[in-house]
């Protein structure tokens, strides 16, 4: 289910993903530059696209997080969810260079969820960063970032 927080902006996005399989930027508290992509597949094909995708750029697979997995344990339910958190030193490296706070942002992640029959998959756009942190010299690496993502999220979601 949509946060209810703001549950009509939630349905929103998600009608745009589902009904054009493109991209919706959509804004969510002070969370801004989320980006959906609709997938294809089910669940667990759109996480190994997703994975498959990453190690074939030879970046680093950090971590999975399976907030379902985490909801059991607690004897609570929750659809597939799981966050990818990816990445290269090469790339963030630099950025916590200039910028050290930054850091709470990096690796980048990838949350890949069910929503009723949907799957689909959201990231951050890490071109919004520069307004956060004092990383404008960097925008290039921020545009090859984002870049990456929509490669990523397109991959993912094919069938």
């Amino acid at each position: 289910m949509w946060p209810t927080r703001n549950a009509g902006k939630w349905a929103l996005c998600g009608a745009l993903a589902s009904r054009f399989d493109a991209i919706a930027e959509c804004e969510y508290g002070s969370m801004e530059g989320v980006v959906l992509k609709r997938s294809a597949s089910g669940f667990p094909e759109t996480v190994k696209l997703l994975i498959e995708a990453i190690e074939r750029r030879g970046l680093t697979v950090f971590a999975q997080i399976d907030h379902a997995a985490g909801a059991r344990q607690v004897d609570l339910e929750l659809a597939d969810e799981q966050v990818v958190i990816f990445g290269s030193p090469r790339s963030g490296t630099p950025l916590m260079q200039r910028d050290p706070r930054i850091g709470i942002e990096l690796p980048l992640r990838m949350l890949v969820w069910r929503e009723g029959t949907e799957v689909l998959l959201g990231y951050r756009d890490p071109r919004d960063l520069s307004a956060s942190y004092e990383v404008s010299e960097q925008q290039t690496t921020l545009e090859q970032m984002a870049a990456l993502l929509e490669q990523l999220a397109a991959e993912a979601a094919s069938s």
